[in-house]
């Protein structure tokens, strides 16, 4: 099978074509930016709720009144010790993943010029490979299904499925106007009902529910304690006013995610926010659904005559770069065109030629080698979109970072506590000038 060099020419092109060479990601000298040395955590199903709960032993009374979760942990090694904890079978795990790792070490390191803030991350995979795999439709000789799942879905805890998901490194950010985040982090959005949470929704509670109704969301994802009458209760959402209203003020958390098959392959990172729910920033991201709703089918498959092939097997999964994008090597589906039992084509299609407005703000450049992911995220200063949280130079801003490693998605991350990041500014973590 011919193994595609499109996805790292793509995303270093792409980017150096937006900046003079001598400024940008390429002309950093990492070297010389100071590093700070994160250790993440797998949290299980540790959720804004259980943190105010008897079952946070010793401290759920100091939650109540919004004490800093890191006023308890504050070091790395109790970090380690707590990872280590839950994710081999605790009762904030109710469902194990086999090999799982309690902790992941992030390097971080920051810095800025007059147009953009960097952020490069490197972290070591679990796995002896680059998680860029996502899940595909595979024909079973009648028609085309989805196959491959994250490592927490039943099917895969069943072995009816294989795990199949990609990495992805996330950052949230807040400049102070989301109450509780500076001191409690990303568990003022994790909560029980959510995905892979204790007491996760039901379809019947989520088609009842007013304000998913008015959203358009058919379950349940992250969402800040102001969104709700009740903070603890997801279904007691305020109304689309309200809410609005909040977003108005600035009481959201940015989300920008990097994504290791659905943004990688085109030199980018989504952008989101975290309010009511986990949403994506007004315009239109970089990737995009590949199955069609009425047939099923694909709507691209690959240029055989550019790539060597239409499609893959399971057998050739890992076995090379298995992206779809669109203006590069892609071709609209033909149901003729000879389909066999077990072919694969992915299920998500990338394009960064029709990615636009406040979804495509950022860029990102990426590597892996030697076991390790690189990954450097490149940042607008100064956005004024409604849904963005403009990055200043003498800002300092609360933040958080979890990475997806090893097939895995929702809870099954990594996460860090709240750091305070500054542009310029003193910090837990110091952007510096760099250009």
């Amino acid at each position: 099978m011919k193994r595609l060099a499109i996805p790292v020419v793509v995303s270093v092109a792409a980017i150096a074509g937006c900046m003079s060479m001598t400024s940008g990601p390429q002309a950093i000298n990492w070297d010389k930016v100071p590093a700070t040395k994160l250790t993440l955590f797998y949290p299980g199903q540790s959720s804004y709720e259980w943190l105010r709960s008897e079952g946070h032993k010793g401290a759920w009374k100091e939650v109540q009144r919004g004490d800093a979760c890191t006023s308890c942990h504050d070091d790395a090694t109790e970090e380690q010790t707590q990872g280590g904890k839950i994710v081999g079978g605790h009762a904030l795990e109710p469902t194990p993943v086999k090999g799982k790792v309690g902790h992941i070490d992030l390097n971080v390191q920051a810095a800025y010029d007059d147009k953009n803030a960097y952020f490069r991350f490197q972290w070591k995979t679990q796995n002896s490979f680059g998680g860029t795999e996502h899940q595909y439709l595979r024909f079973d000789g009648k028609e085309w299904k989805v196959y491959g799942y994250p490592k927490l879905d039943k099917v895969v805890q069943d072995g009816v499925q294989p795990g199949i998901y990609e990495d992805r490194m996330s950052i949230m950010i807040d400049d102070g106007k989301v109450p509780g985040f500076a001191n409690q982090g990303c568990w003022l959005t994790c909560h029980d009902g959510s995905r892979d949470m204790a007491r996760q929704f039901t379809k019947e509670e989520v088609a009842a529910n007013p304000l998913l109704k008015a959203i358009k969301k058919n379950d349940v994802r992250k969402y800040l304690p102001e969104s709700r009458t009740n903070p603890s209760d997801w279904k007691t959402g305020k109304s689309v006013e309200e809410i609005a209203r909040i977003k108005e003020a600035g009481g959201f958390v940015d989300l920008i995610q990097w994504r290791a098959h659905r943004s990688y392959p085109v030199g980018m990172a989504d952008d989101g926010y975290v309010l009511d729910f986990r949403l994506a920033d007004a315009g239109k991201d970089m990737f995009s659904g590949n199955a069609d709703r009425a047939t099923h089918q694909p709507k691209y498959m690959w240029d055989e005559k550019k790539v060597g092939y239409k499609s893959i097997t399971a057998e050739q999964l890992r076995k090379g770069d298995h992206f779809l994008i669109r203006e590069q090597n892609a071709v609209p589906f033909d149901p003729n065109a000879g389909w066999k039992a077990g072919d694969m084509i992915p299920d998500y299609v990338t394009s960064r030629a029709d990615a636009m407005g406040s979804a495509a703000d950022n860029n990102a450049i990426a590597t892996w080698k030697d076991g390790m992911w690189t990954v450097v995220i490149i940042r607008p200063l100064g956005l004024v979109n409604s849904d963005d949280k403009a990055l200043k130079v003498g800002g300092v801003y609360n933040v958080g970072f979890a990475t997806h490693d090893d097939n895995i998605t929702t809870r099954g991350h990594h996460v860090s506590y709240v750091k305070t990041l500054g542009i310029g500014a003193k910090a837990d973590i110091q952007a510096v000038k760099v250009n």
